[in-house]
């Protein structure tokens, strides 16, 4: 470790979460990342199965970058029945995606499907069920997890997606949900703009760190109003209301030491020059993150 005070930047626990630079390809986006200095990525499903599996492997190890997260699986609040079935089938193909990338990153690459759990289905109230669902899909994919040596992190969403995008609204219910299996095999997202809301999320980030299961970090900001589009409501650490310093300092006091994603949906952001992006995402982050954080990879 570095000890604090020192001064790295980018710094070196900084991810870019290839959402927060959308319209660049595979390519693009990691030479950029490279290019900036930023030392890990985090990659979607989406951009990587473009150039096919073994091509964006090949590429991720050529980069020198590390490899953070895989997003993203889920989606499993669907009835028994072919598109259920298909959605698990769809996940199973996520977690070999996963470990393949993990496999060609730099070294200090994490081996991390991020979850998001799906909405209610058409004309269903049953919010318990969809969230029991949920677990019942996650328990029929751990067995290929673990033998993958993937980690499985159920992503809370604000409680305005909870209809359409996840039924799963905060890190208690996530861990609520993880605690029937293997804290190495299902664990948690931790994003500020989801969960700085709660008043329990204190408290949870303290038992999520307790059970071992703060499995990744994303950081982005909240400010009103928000969009027409909610999902696109995000924006870059320092530009909102988030209080970075003491969700940063509670993960961190839960043992948090891995590298630290910045996801940001927003079309203006978007529309930038992603290599723009990605410069103003590290200094953003080193404003408002890096002062909170107690300790910096060895890499640094």
């Amino acid at each position: 470790m570095t000890a604090p005070g020192q001064a790295h930047w980018p710094d070196p626990r900084l991810s870019i979460n290839q959402a927060t630079i959308k319209y660049a390809d595979l390519a693009t986006a990691l030479r950029v990342t490279a290019d900036a200095g930023v030392q890990a990525i985090g990659l979607w499903r989406e951009p990587v199965n473009e150039v096919g599996l073994r091509t964006a492997a090949h590429m991720l190890s050529d980069s020198g970058l590390r490899f953070t997260t895989h997003c993203r699986g889920g989606f499993f609040t669907l009835p028994d029945g072919p598109a259920r079935r298909a959605a698990l089938d769809d996940n199973r193909r996520a977690i070999d995606e996963t470990a393949a990338l993990a496999s060609a990153g730099a070294d200090g690459s994490t081996s991390i499907l991020v979850l998001v759990a799906g909405g209610l289905p058409d004309g269903s109230r049953d919010l318990i069920g969809a969230r029991e669902r949920v677990r019942d899909a996650i328990g029929d994919l751990v067995p290929d997890a673990a033998a993958a040596g993937v980690t499985l992190a159920i992503e809370p969403l604000h409680p305005m997606y909870v209809t359409d995008r996840a039924v799963v609204s905060t890190l208690g219910q996530a861990l609520d949900i993880a605690a029937d299996f293997d804290a190495a095999v299902v664990g948690a997202t931790v994003d500020t703009f989801h969960v700085f809301w709660d008043p329990d999320v204190y408290r949870q980030i303290e038992r999520a760190g307790r059970e071992g299961r703060i499995a990744t970090y994303q950081v982005c900001d909240w400010k009103t109003p928000l969009p027409a589009d909610v999902l696109l409501g995000r924006h870059y650490p320092g530009d909102g209301v988030i209080d970075f310093a003491s969700l940063t300092r509670a993960v961190e006091a839960a043992g948090y030491t891995g590298d630290i994603e910045v996801e940001i949906f927003n079309a203006d952001i978007w529309s930038t020059d992603p290599a723009e992006v990605v410069r103003r995402t590290a200094e953003s982050f080193g404003a408002a993150v890096s002062p909170h954080l107690a300790a910096v990879l060895d890499s640094a």
